[in-house]
């Protein structure tokens, strides 16, 4: 998680998502990286279709 988006006027918008979340994206979205053994995929909030309950 990054402290948010920055906005063309200059200010920060804080992310509408939360660690923990289950979302859903497109199925070509984000970046896969491999840390320490584990696998993540990194997207940006843009790329996420919905917050799930």
């Amino acid at each position: 998680m990054g402290e948010g988006k920055v906005l063309d006027n200059g200010t920060v918008r804080a992310p509408k998502v939360k660690v923990g979340d289950q979302v859903l994206f497109g199925k070509y979205a984000g970046t896969e990286v491999k840390l320490d053994g584990t696998d993540y995929l990194v997207v940006k909030e843009d790329d996420i279709f919905a917050v799930l309950g």
